[in-house]
């Protein structure tokens, strides 16, 4: 679409032109066959085919307005000295200011308004009056090239307008790619990561009883992805949450989730639900699903405190592992979550007007806490 609006501004400039080059000759080319031109320098014997090339010299040079000022400038002076014709000139001082193609337009316009003044007194059809004289070369040369003036600068408002419309919109497709990616990325991660892991556990297992229990975690956990991910999809459209987007009265269910997978994971939860907002308490859920991944990737032995609390209008949610790893039986592959989920994370509570901090602990552990407002303003600070 864009290139298509660009032809169509380029063709209507390239008609505007050839129209101004066809009004020079039908103002200038009539008035010499006619025998109402004259030179403005009276000494000049000018034939009359030397000032209709000058007159088709002027209107060529319409052509070429927009690209170079100086051809106009010249030609259209031709014009005016040899065979009288000063409406060249005008259009001269608008499109050099227009296109801005001359760095000291003043001057230039001083010198063609002088050039239509020894025109205008030269004429045997006007009053001859130097102040009368003046005023018209000051009106009609000046004028035209303060309109022009007023026109760039115009164009290059609406240029820079665009241009910045262009990059917002470009920055806001950019973070909207980074939300759906976040979204995606702690949707697929945690739920793969608990089902690799409950397969690694139904490899040991030799009850049939756990086994069952095992492969029903691992169906429910995938049906959960496959509906998240379905309503994601058709949400994508808005910045509201999908339906299904966990709050905090999931993180019980992620810390049973924990142990279940062999993880020793100790809860302090102390949340009245009623006084969050949907955002916080999403964004509280997906503090404690990537701390608890991270633990499973990384210390999969340790022991894990995890606290979600809410004081003062401000939800206080940390997940802590004690860095002491033991064996265990199962493995989570090293490159499971791609490296995206604490800097993602990190814009989902700044988002929400909250604050995400982590780092190793001095007992060698590690730390990721979140203090995220109940109530996230409207357009928090980025």
């Amino acid at each position: 679409m864009g290139e298509k609006w660009a032809g169509l501004a380029a063709r209507r400039e390239a008609a505007a032109d050839v129209l101004l080059a066809v009004a020079v000759l039908a103002f200038a080319v009539p008035a010499v066959m006619f025998g109402r031109s004259f030179p403005a320098l009276p000494f000049l014997a000018v034939p009359w085919w030397a000032q209709i090339a000058a007159a088709g010299a002027a209107a060529a040079s319409m052509l070429t307005r927009r690209s170079a000022a100086w051809p106009v400038i010249v030609a259209t002076v031709a014009c005016a000295l040899l065979a009288g014709q000063t409406m060249p000139l005008m259009l001269a001082a608008y499109s050099m200011t227009a296109q801005n193609t001359v760095r000291r337009w003043p001057w230039v316009t001083a010198a063609l308004a002088g050039v239509y003044a020894l025109a205008d007194y030269a004429s045997p059809y006007t009053d001859r009056l130097p102040v009368a004289v003046t005023v018209r070369a000051a009106t009609l040369i000046f004028l035209p090239a303060l309109v022009g003036t007023w026109v760039w600068r115009y164009r290059a408002m609406i240029r820079e307008l665009r241009a910045g419309v262009r990059a917002r919109e470009e920055r806001a497709a950019a973070q909207e790619r980074r939300r759906i990616a976040g979204e995606l990325h702690d949707t697929v991660t945690h739920a793969v990561t608990v089902m690799v892991l409950n397969a690694g556990l139904i490899q040991d297992a030799d009850e049939l009883d756990e086994i069952r229990k095992l492969a029903r975690n691992i169906e429910d956990k995938g049906v959960r992805a496959l509906t998240e991910l379905r309503e994601l999809l058709t949400a994508l459209r808005r910045r509201d949450l999908p339906p299904s987007a966990e709050s905090v009265e999931g993180i019980p269910r992620l810390v049973e989730e924990g142990r279940a997978t062999g993880l020793r994971v100790a809860l302090h939860y102390d949340v009245p639900e009623e006084t969050l907002s949907r955002q916080a308490g999403h964004a509280c859920y997906r503090v404690v699903q990537e701390g608890l991944n991270n633990v499973r990737k990384h210390a999969p032995g340790a022991d894990v405190q995890v606290v979600c609390e809410a004081h003062g209008g401000v939800l206080n949610v940390s997940v802590v592992n004690s860095g002491k790893s033991r064996a265990v039986p199962v493995r989570v592959p090293a490159d499971a979550g791609g490296g995206y989920g604490l800097p993602g994370l990190r814009e989902r509570v700044t988002l929400v007007g909250g604050r995400l901090t982590f780092g190793p602990t001095a007992e060698g552990g590690f730390a990721l806490t979140a203090s995220i407002p109940c109530h996230p303003p409207d357009h928090p600070e980025p």
